[in-house]
């Protein structure tokens, strides 16, 4: 989340509580190492255990595309010390699109621009969004995109506590991450989308959305026809006492949470005061392609204020986050993104 956010939130967050088999092993360092055609991390200093429970993945039409196993094998990579809190620019984060690009490319994601590395024109230093592309399937809807989209970077090194100085970034926002690149993963495999897709990880979001700005610029100026973007947030631990499954940012200015529910089958979306009263629509990667395009651009978060006390601080790891929930989070929005992108007409709109 943009870390230009207001000093009263600020104070309220830190009170608060693959149909074709890819020969390719990726080396991420001695300890770890992920296949991707196993979606299979194996790690000397991962928790011990990861309780699965196979009946609570999915409650509504979602079907148990990944589990809770899978989604903490990518958080454990992206959220480790090794890649030292993702900072814009650095090696960590560098490490981190590698291994987002080679996932798309075993998954059957190809690279939109001549490669999947975005080049960022408005930051002096060298970053990158990392940007996937899926052709649409029906010859009427193909020229219609989708981007689903969050971001991968965080903030780095930081004043820290105990000796530890890493913000490690796991639920901001390595958790949207993971669910683009699940999502990614499974749109790749099935290839049913008649709308085309873009996947973009955005990074220098923590520096004032930056990463999103550009790439909804340089879209601008290709003439895309954008038919709506759905972010990723802050999903890696459940609401607190709500009866909806996400929330969205900018709720009240379109028809997209309705939709989304109708294709859930359950409430998937709901709104949160919270987010409305301190503008969250406007502090996350949706809201350049939101002015840019002026089509539906939005976020989805599970972060409401009351379940989460490590917003950019050491603390933000893996054994904060719960993986049964990410699991769910992915299962439930598999038929949310099949809905909205192969709807026969435009059905979402502004209000």
């Amino acid at each position: 989340m943009n870390k230009n956010i207001s000093f009263f939130l600020l104070v309220m967050l830190l009170t608060a509580c693959n149909s074709t088999k890819v020969d390719q092993t990726v080396s991420l360092n001695e300890t770890q190492k992920v296949d991707w055609n196993r979606s299979i991390v194996e790690t000397k200093s991962a928790p011990s255990t990861v309780a699965i429970d196979n009946t609570k993945k999915t409650s509504g039409k979602g079907k148990a595309f990944t589990d809770a196993g899978t989604i903490k094998s990518i958080m454990d990579f992206l959220a480790s010390d090794d890649l030292q809190g993702r900072d814009t620019g650095s090696e960590g984060i560098a490490k981190a699109a590698q291994l987002i690009e080679n996932s798309f490319k075993t998954n059957g994601v190809s690279p939109y621009f001549s490669s999947y590395k975005d080049t960022l024109s408005n930051l002096e230093t060298t970053a990158y969004n990392v940007v996937g592309y899926l052709e649409g399937r029906d010859p009427k809807l193909k020229d219609k995109f989708v981007v689903i989209g969050a971001h991968y970077d965080h903030i780095g090194i930081v004043d820290g506590s105990n000796g530890d100085v890493i913000a490690n970034g796991a639920n901001d926002n390595a958790s949207g991450t993971t669910t683009v690149m699940e999502l990614a993963r499974y749109f790749g495999s099935k290839k049913n989308n008649k709308r085309s897709i873009l996947f973009a990880l955005f990074s220098a979001e923590e520096q004032g959305l930056l990463g999103s700005k550009h790439l909804a610029e340089r879209l601008k100026e290709q003439d895309l026809d954008l038919y709506v973007m759905l972010n990723f947030e802050m999903v890696g631990v459940p609401m607190v006492d709500k009866e909806y499954l996400l929330y969205m940012t900018g709720y009240e200015l379109s028809n997209l949470a309705d939709i989304s529910n109708g294709y859930a089958n359950i409430k998937f979306a709901g709104f949160l005061p919270k987010a409305k009263e301190f503008n969250l629509f406007k502090r996350s990667d949706n809201y350049p392609f939101h002015n840019i395009f002026n089509v539906p651009s939005q976020t989805y978060s599970t972060f409401d204020f009351t379940n989460f006390e490590y917003y950019h601080k050491v603390g933000d790891e893996t054994k904060e986050m719960d993986f049964e929930h990410m699991a769910r989070v992915v299962n439930e929005a598999v038929p949310v993104m099949e809905g909205i992108i192969n709807a026969p007409t435009g059905e979402i709109r502004y209000n």
